[in-house]
């Protein structure tokens, strides 16, 4: 990787961002806000504020990401996915541990007034947020390398994220934000599983135990196939079950491109799942929106 010619360095800081995963953490709080919404709860500040720091979070998990496998040296060898700045030399570790700092700082910002609005609760998410998108790759049992990545993305890509941004509208929690939030983070648990597949190789011999490695390629391939289905088909028709309102149906319109999107899964191999993992992330925000607009009927 020293070979390659070293962007500016406001291109280093945006690439290390994965900026075409972040509709993993735009999406569940829109949907919460959507909720929020239909109950005649919209507070603009807390939606920006709830906005900036669930993107800053998973930024924060990128660039964690990016500093700790350096230092693991789980990206050394033929890499096929998207560069990591520190490893390819873009950044000096002690510039990757700086920049970690202020995207720290800047999760705490917002995340002070979200504590001023919705109380202990909200501190509570913040802080094991923040601790965890650091134990994703850091510490002597990194959630990623022990097979627990997916676990944290399914519970705060998902249920924390909608539950949380609606309870920050509306100051009330409530099971349905839960429910509903198992399907962004099962869509977030797929992004990661694309990553984990193309992946399998690099890592096993680097020592990172994710559950591709744990239980081979075919595993892989079943999580997101289920994970998929479940949150196109499964979830709508619990909520429709729950609540008696078949609108949340036309969720179901989604079939179709979540197929497309498994048979590319089955078809493309190497660095050509980059392709998958970016149209993952475009179909969990498009569902995010198509949910938005569906609650509202």
């Amino acid at each position: 990787m020293s070979g390659l010619e070293k962007p500016p360095l406001w291109k280093v800081l945006y690439l290390t961002a994965r900026p075409k995963t972040l509709g993993a953490s735009i999406a569940p709080i829109i949907m919460g806000m959507a909720m929020g919404v239909r109950e005649g709860y919209f507070h603009l500040l807390t939606a920006v504020c709830t906005l900036v720091g669930g993107v800053m979070i998973q930024i924060l998990v990128n660039y964690a990401n990016d500093y700790f496998d350096y230092l693991k040296g789980a990206d050394f060898g033929m890499r096929l996915g998207p560069i990591r700045a520190t490893t390819a030399g873009w950044l000096k570790p002690q510039e990757m541990k700086l920049a970690l700092g202020v995207i720290t700082i800047l999760c705490i910002v917002p995340g002070l007034y979200l504590v001023w609005r919705g109380g202990i609760p909200i501190l509570v998410i913040g802080i094991v947020s923040i601790l965890l998108a650091y134990a994703y790759t850091a510490g002597p049992y990194p959630l990623a390398y022990i097979g627990l990545g997916d676990i944290f993305v399914l519970i705060f890509f998902g249920p924390v994220a909608v539950a949380g941004t609606y309870y920050l509208q509306s100051l009330k929690w409530d099971i349905v934000p839960m429910i509903v939030g198992l399907a962004p983070g099962l869509l977030s648990v797929a992004i990661l599983t694309v990553n984990n597949y193309r992946d399998v190789e690099n890592d096993r011999r680097n020592g990172k135990r994710t559950l591709a490695v744990r239980f081979g390629e075919r595993f892989a391939v079943g999580e997101y196939i289920f994970s998929i289905f479940t949150a196109v088909i499964v979830i709508p028709l619990i909520l429709s079950f729950l609540l008696k309102e078949y609108y949340i149906l036309g969720l179901w319109v989604l079939i179709v491109p979540a197929v497309w999107l498994i048979r590319l899964f089955l078809s493309l191999s190497g660095s050509e799942l980059n392709r998958l993992l970016a149209n993952t992330t475009k179909f969990l925000l498009v569902y995010g929106v198509l949910f938005s607009i569906l609650w509202q009927i």
